[in-house]
């Protein structure tokens, strides 16, 4: 999903509630050809891809290409990792 599509009205400002912090947000960077190793999380999270471009996977089989301006929630224990194919950067919103 990207950011953009959140906001569908014809309104000069626009907000949508995204997620609802419990815990902390986190900028990240991941150099290109490099990966985020495969681990838990034990709460919910959303991460935010702000530049570059990646992939998140998960033990469902789940692969979602990331660039930016794009995100996905992040389930509780679900195994996950990402693979950067460029120098990413990315808010981690826990």
């Amino acid at each position: 999903m990207n950011l953009k599509d959140l906001h569908t009205e014809n309104k000069a400002v626009q907000t949508n509630a995204l997620f609802e912090p419990t815990e902390k947000v986190i900028s990240m960077q991941i150099a290109k050809g490099e990966q985020l190793k495969e681990h838990v999380t034990k709460i919910p999270a959303l991460l935010v891809c702000i530049s570059g471009k990646a992939t998140f996977s998960n033990e469902n089989e789940q692969k979602i290409n990331l660039q930016s301006g794009d995100y996905v929630k992040i389930q509780p224990n679900v195994k996950h990792w990402i693979d950067a194919f460029e120098e990413s950067n990315f808010l981690l919103i826990k």
